[in-house]
């Protein structure tokens, strides 16, 4: 008896010391990255045994769950200004890179078939091309048999960061019909869901229809997407060579909390709809934050290759450097 008691206190002394060593932290935000996180998140935790939560619910609801404390971290793929950052007494740094994909369902349209326009994008999401068969859209796509069928157009229904950069983009293409803004009102015939998840069920569920979603969504839903016009007017494909080639002329300076929104880049062969995801901490929580920035240190060093497998870009070794100075700075790490 007294041989299984202190067998049954040395384990319970075990269990105890584990949940002392071991860390726990919860984070919510950005759909965006979510799929990067969560796969970074499991392989964190059987490397190290230190367990991180993050839910997927919009850049809005991480800008004011971080706001108000309510977890250890928030995502967001639109930056805050830095006056903003020290309003609410906020950290941020970058934490990947992704793009926005034009996914659609047009029966018998294989993926990258369809070749937008400038044009043609700015015309769908204004809502002045109604249809499938508008000149705007056929007049690089003669090859398909494009149908007099309403457009579709799927977005974001809650306050989201991939429609800031969308939106963004938009207002680079289409400055007259478009600023940059995490939620509007459209003048197309839209269908709103919730998440990168609701749109591409959206696109899912309804025929002749396109939306943005960030590449993964498409990635793992098997949906096609469109080949693009860049900004150097060439006809770019969605791969992961020409998101890599757009992430090349992000600029970010750790002396403004890298605050940049990276959209619309140069070069002949960038894909021209790329964004960052940002990490958002409480600059008086210490201890926890250095919780939270061992996580992403362990990612930029070891989660490479799962975010090239999703489909996103890792940040460049000199951001990453960048960040370590950053935490430093701010008493992170």
């Amino acid at each position: 008896m007294k041989i299984k008691s202190l067998a049954t206190l040395a384990i319970a002394a075990s269990v105890a010391t584990t949940s002392l060593i071991a860390s726990e932290i919860t984070g919510r935000g950005a759909s965006f990255p979510a799929p990067v996180y969560k796969e970074w998140a499991q392989a964190y935790y059987n490397a190290t045994g230190n367990k991180v939560t993050y839910t997927g619910t919009g850049s809005g609801d991480g800008i004011k769950s971080i706001k108000k404390r309510l977890v250890d971290f928030g995502g967001s793929d639109k930056p805050l200004k830095p006056k903003s950052l020290k309003k609410h007494k906020l950290d941020m740094f970058p934490a990947i890179v992704g793009s926005i994909v034009l996914a659609y369902n047009l029966p018998g349209v294989k993926d990258q078939q369809l070749k937008l326009s400038e044009k043609a994008i700015a015309a769908i999401f204004s809502g002045k091309a109604k249809y499938w068969d508008n000149a705007l859209i056929t007049e690089n796509n003669k090859d398909l048999n494009l149908p007099h069928k309403p457009i579709n157009v799927c977005v974001r229904a809650d306050g989201s960061g991939t429609t800031y950069n969308f939106t963004y983009y938009l207002n680079k293409i289409d400055p007259a019909d478009f600023k940059p803004k995490k939620k509007l009102n459209w003048n197309a015939n839209v269908i709103g869901g919730k998440g990168n998840q609701g749109v591409t069920a959206n696109i899912q569920q309804n025929k002749y229809s396109i939306g943005y979603i960030e590449y993964s969504y498409k990635l793992k839903s098997g949906l096609p997407a469109a080949t693009i016009e860049n900004r150097e007017h060439k006809w770019i494909a969605p791969t992961v060579s020409s998101f890599q080639d757009a992430a090349k002329y992000a600029e970010w300076d750790k002396s403004n909390d890298f605050y940049a929104v990276i959209g619309y880049p140069k070069g002949e062969t960038s894909y021209p709809i790329v964004a960052a995801s940002f990490i958002l901490l409480p600059d008086e929580k210490k201890a926890k934050n250095k919780e939270v920035a061992a996580f992403f240190d362990w990612a930029f060093q070891n989660g490479d290759e799962i975010a090239a497998k999703l489909g996103y870009v890792p940040l460049p070794d000199a951001t990453v450097k960048d960040i370590h100075t950053y935490w430093k700075e701010k008493g992170i790490k």
